[in-house]
């Protein structure tokens, strides 16, 4: 059963009832608010649609996720860290990040980064909800990724890069750092390939949901309250 959302209160179905076939889709219409975005995301939701298309809720079973101990670094992906001049930031350019997105998944054939979803992830931003991870050569953005944090939970969106292995560089210093901060996981939705290379693990829908639990119920976040803060960010 494919469920309609209203347009008056904040409601979702439980992330149980999506269907296997398409793997997560939920729920149809709602609209991209914050509030909405903020109820998803704490719940395992996600929007996902084509620019045609209704907006289109979802929440896949496994889902893909880093934890600290899963991340893998190769020893020439280490190499490459410790030799590099790029330069890896947090939340310096977030509407650059997300329209580099954009540019990138649209050359390779379509995507769900349309300008809709562009303005409602950047509003989400500016209110202190999603972030940006930036690679830069020089002045010039070549790679970077995006996201929404639900306290230790980091929901990964997309990422990109215009330099061989600038957006493998900006996941790893991300994590690291994040996860010395106290993060827990970084979810990565679906899986692929690329993440698998990186250390991503299957983790079934009802431990997600779990963790998600405990970030809700918390009376405390426990993750460094500076973390977010506009910065450099270097490997561990």
């Amino acid at each position: 059963m494919l469920f309609q959302l209203s347009d008056n209160n904040l409601y979702f179905p439980s992330p149980t009832l999506a269907l296997v076939d398409p793997d997560g889709l939920l729920a149809f219409g709602g609209d991209l608010s914050p509030e909405r975005l903020q109820a998803a995301y704490q719940r395992g939701i996600f929007p996902w649609y084509g620019p045609s298309d209704p907006i289109l809720w979802w929440s896949p079973d496994p889902r893909t996720v880093f934890t600290p101990s899963s991340l893998h670094c190769s020893r020439s992906m280490r190499r490459f860290m410790r030799q590099t001049t790029l330069q890896v930031t947090l939340n310096q350019d977030f509407a650059g990040v997300i329209r580099q997105c954009a540019d990138v998944h649209d050359e390779a054939g379509g995507t769900w980064i349309h300008p809709e979803m562009i303005a409602a992830y950047i509003r989400l931003h500016e209110l202190g909800h999603a972030h940006s991870v930036e690679v830069w050569d020089q002045q010039q953005l070549v790679g970077g990724m995006y996201g929404v944090a639900v306290d230790r939970i980091f929901c990964g969106e997309s990422m990109f890069h215009t330099r061989t292995n600038a957006s493998k560089l900006a996941l790893l210093v991300f994590c690291q750092n994040f996860f010395a901060a106290g993060g827990e996981l970084l979810d990565a939705q679906v899986d692929n390939s690329h993440l698998q290379s990186l250390g991503a693990l299957s983790l079934p829908r009802i431990r997600y949901l779990a963790a998600l639990e405990r970030q809700n119920k918390s009376d405390s976040s426990t993750l460094a309250a500076d973390f977010w803060l506009k910065r450099t960010l270097t490997g561990i």
